[in-house]
């Protein structure tokens, strides 16, 4: 990356941070300029991140990892940002996720209580700073800025539901950043250090009898990320939280648990690789059959859920116990599909929340008069089991449209042809039936985690097809009663918009594969990380000609 590009990292941060202070100074009441500058802002902010996303993607290695420093201190002493493939893919990911949000915010959430509009742009910082930052002291500041202002969006709009869940996952995420906290302790305590690329160069070299104080803070750093990551058991606040949120904080809320994923798959392929001696592969087991509890988990509860929110819920933790799995087995061709699946399963779910409160506002209130339908009973008149004739029967465009939508989302988050969710899940099986690619040869335990993952993948499949269609049934079949909800355009652009990023997925895989494998080889490949932090050099600063230098006579 070029050194005048890399001044573009700090946009992602510095950008909703100005929006989210310039709407503090006027009133929280004015609620049109507050979106204008809210969805602004986060399209700027998506532009950026696609640039950077271009940029290092065009870029030759090693030039394909971007560092700000900026404090213009170099690493391990000064905050460094850094972009590489994976960092740019989150932005990018965010940027598209928070501005459907956005907008879709704007046509009646962001007025049902005070201050939406600040509290989101705080949250996108959060959300960028986590991506981008290269060390963990940072990484802990950028996740409670996240957090503060995700306390302010779960409990918007108010109502016990909302106040009581949200009770529930403020306790559970302090409780998260005290564990976060504690680690970050120990680690410094061995390591001397913060910089993830410095402690990467150091862990290979740390005393033998230090060793077990290493893995004991990386343990308690692992529970602090699992929690935000949803693995079984400590999943239990995030179903009745996410289904009482908002509409559109619960989409962005799909992507805050991928924070906790992007975590994990950072620290572990960085730290614990092929080159960390004795702790190559840490915890690799951990999260295989963690990740295949939270599955199985999530698929029961999908099942059992008749509620579209609770069901969005439970598919929340279905892909987080995928691609807790997919990390454990630390092998190229499976992150690289991983990383597929991360995408589309974050856009699909994100959808699936906005949708629930359309599908959701139909309310009874009589069928339809018979004479609007233009259609009389005849002896050869099909009747339902109300004695109302089928034929003729019309489906109102704002309900075709939903319907058309849901069906949409279900193949996406089951993964049936012929969305991205199929792409996914077959490059998923694809790597998992190449077992040479994966080197589990000397690790039996992870071998016999394989099939077991196959198998759990068509089944959350099957799982989920079989819950939405019951729930299509439900809201869109045996609904002819209740009258077509009224869409507005600020609320039907963002789910097109989402769903016609996820056909462009579908369309352009192979050129998205070759995204992900890059960025998979980068991640299994840390010493270009390493390196390009370690070696970049402050700028520097202006000097005097040298006879200023000289002084007076």
């Amino acid at each position: 990356m070029k050194p005048a590009l890399a001044h573009l990292l700090i946009v992602p941060i510095v950008l909703p941070l100005l929006a989210a202070a310039l709407m503090l100074l006027f009133d929280s009441r004015r609620s049109k300029f507050n979106s204008f500058v809210n969805i602004g802002a986060t399209f700027v902010g998506l532009l950026v991140a696609l640039e950077i996303l271009r940029r290092v993607d065009e870029a030759d290695r090693p030039g394909a990892i971007g560092v700000y420093l900026t404090s213009n201190w170099e690493a391990p002493f000064g905050i460094v940002l850094v972009a590489d493939r994976l960092s740019a893919l989150m932005l990018a990911l965010a940027g598209a996720v928070s501005l459907g949000s956005a907008v879709y915010a704007s046509a009646s959430w962001s007025r049902a209580g005070v201050y939406f509009h600040p509290l989101f742009q705080v949250l996108v910082m959060g959300l960028n700073g986590a991506f981008l930052t290269g060390d963990l002291f940072n990484l802990f500041v950028f996740f409670e800025v996240m957090l503060a202002a995700s306390y302010g969006l779960q409990l918007h709009g108010s109502g016990w539901v909302r106040v009581h869940s949200g009770l529930h996952y403020i306790a559970v995420n302090l409780v998260a950043s005290s564990l976060f906290l504690v680690g970050l302790g120990m680690i410094y305590g061995v390591m001397g250090s913060l910089s993830m690329a410095d402690i990467a160069a150091k862990l290979p070299h740390v005393a033998e009898h230090d060793r077990g104080l290493l893995h004991a803070s990386a343990s308690i750093l692992a529970v602090a990320f699992l929690v935000k990551a949803a693995i079984w058991p400590l999943n239990f606040w995030l179903v009745p939280a996410y289904a009482a949120a908002s509409a559109p904080v619960a989409a962005i809320f799909a992507l805050m648990t991928k924070v906790g994923i992007y975590t994990l798959l950072r620290l572990w392929t960085l730290l614990f690789s092929e080159d960390a001696g004795p702790s190559t592969h840490f915890g690799a087991s951990a999260f295989v059959y963690g990740g295949l509890a939270t599955i199985a988990f999530g698929v029961i509860g999908v099942i059992a859920s008749l509620r579209l929110g609770r069901i969005a819920g439970f598919s929340v933790i279905v892909s987080s116990g995928t691609l807790l799995t997919a990390i454990g087995f630390d092998a190229v061709s499976v992150t690289s599909a991983a990383l597929y699946y991360l995408v589309s399963a974050t856009l699909a779910v994100s959808v699936l929340f906005l949708l629930v409160e359309l599908v959701e506002r139909r309310a009874a209130d009589g069928p339809l008069p018979l004479h609007e339908l233009d259609v009389l009973p005849g002896e050869d008149t099909n009747l339902d089991d109300d004695e109302t004739p089928l034929v003729g029967r019309m489906i109102p465009i704002p309900v075709a449209l939903l319907g058309l939508a849901f069906i949409a989302c279900a193949l996406l988050v089951a993964g049936l042809p012929p969305l991205s969710g199929f792409v996914a899940k077959v490059a998923l099986l694809t790597a998992l039936s190449r077992p040479d690619e994966l080197g589990l040869a000397s690790t039996p335990l992870l071998a016999a985690a394989v099939p077991w993952l196959f198998g759990a993948l068509l089944v959350s499949g099957l799982a989920v097809t079989v819950s939405m269609s019951r729930a299509g049934v439900r809201h869109f079949w045996s609904g002819s009663e209740r009258v077509p909800p009224r869409l507005r355009f600020s609320e039907g652009a963002p789910v097109l918009a989402l769903l016609l990023a996820c056909a462009w997925l579908t369309f352009r895989a192979e050129n998205v594969m070759r995204y992900m494998r890059a960025a998979s080889e980068s991640l299994h490949s840390p010493a270009g990380y390493i390196d390009a932090v370690m070696s970049t050099k402050p700028v520097p600063g202006p000097t005097r000609p040298f006879a200023d230098r000289e002084g007076p006579p």
